[in-house]
């Protein structure tokens, strides 16, 4: 199934939908309709994610009854929109925690990494982990804002985003492709000049608006392994990163394993498992966004962001 979270320009208030061919269907209303608990935000869905899912498989069964047409089903109660006539919101417009990140996750990338900043990689045996502010979420089709007085060295980063389903702590890595309700694709945005400048992650990723995310959450049950993927990210139409996360140095279940020992996760919180090579800084002549640049991010099976650059 992918989810989203939409508003039209009728109803304003951001809702949960279900992608059905080029159809979303209003999860609450669909329902209601059908005489089942409605969830009306992501996270309350993912909440009560034993509930939830049942009745979204209602939703699609009912949907797919009348020749695979949610309006034909829904229509009357004003439950489906074309999917081209809604506003895409991230698929969780305001986690209730900072984004979990991983650093340096790509073989090459880590290579590109150290070599641009004239360093040797360090031998270990545990990932860079940091985090994003929530203020950072940009929807799958924002616009992303540069303040030139703030920062000039705008990068980007395609990464596999991991959305976690439900609670656990000291999570058996052998068990933790369980804990994941699905999965999006997101772009760690980071001004490196500012990441730079105080001597670690946190600030420089966590710029307003920094963190486009979706364009939907596919879930779990469609990507039996999220280490079968392939990712890219174009600016203007050109290629800049190309991976698969199966180059990756901490796998999914490895990554949930590590976070959780100690640290209890829960339903809504999102894990950025890391980006393959080609991002800007790391390039000859190093390279980074500026106003009118078109950046898209894409992820196999799981859908492709497109977001704008402008000037603030």
């Amino acid at each position: 199934m992918r989810l989203v979270s939409f508003s039209t320009s009728a109803i304003p208030q951001i809702r949960v939908g279900l992608v059905q061919q080029e159809e979303v269907v209003d999860v609450e209303l669909a329902a209601r309709a059908l005489n089942m608990s409605p969830y009306e935000q992501m996270l309350d869905l993912l909440d009560h994610q034993e509930q939830s899912l049942p009745m979204l498989q209602a939703i699609v069964e009912k949907a797919q009854g009348r020749l695979f047409s949610a309006v034909r089903t829904f229509a009357n109660l004003g439950a489906a929109h074309s999917l081209d006539a809604v506003q895409l919101a991230a698929p969780i417009p305001r986690p209730r925690k900072n984004i979990l990140c991983l650093g340096r996750n790509y073989y090459d990338h880590a290579l590109e990494s150290y070599q641009a900043r004239g360093q040797e990689r360090p031998q270990g045996d545990a990932p860079v982990i940091f985090t994003k502010a929530i203020t950072t979420v940009n929807a799958p089709y924002g616009q992303l804002v540069i303040d030139p007085a703030l920062s000039t060295q705008i990068d980007w980063e395609a990464e596999l985003a991991v959305i976690i389903g439900k609670t656990g702590k000291n999570i058996a890595e052998e068990e933790a492709l369980a804990y994941v309700f699905g999965y999006t694709v997101l772009n760690d945005v980071t001004a490196r000049d500012i990441q730079d400048r105080f001597k670690q992650f946190f600030k420089g990723k966590s710029i307003d608006g920094y963190c486009p995310m979706g364009p939907w959450i596919v879930t779990a049950d469609e990507i039996p392994d999220p280490q079968n993927l392939g990712l890219r990210l174009r600016v203007n139409g050109v290629t800049k990163q190309e991976g698969h996360t199966r180059d990756m140095i901490y796998q999914v279940k490895t990554i949930i394993a590590l976070l959780s020992q100690g640290m209890t996760l829960e339903p809504g919180d999102i894990i950025a498992t890391g980006t393959p090579s080609g991002v800007g800084f790391a390039r000859k002549p190093p390279e980074f966004l500026k106003a009118g640049d078109v950046v898209e991010t894409e992820i196999d099976s799981l859908g492709l962001l497109r977001n704008e650059v402008i000037n603030v």
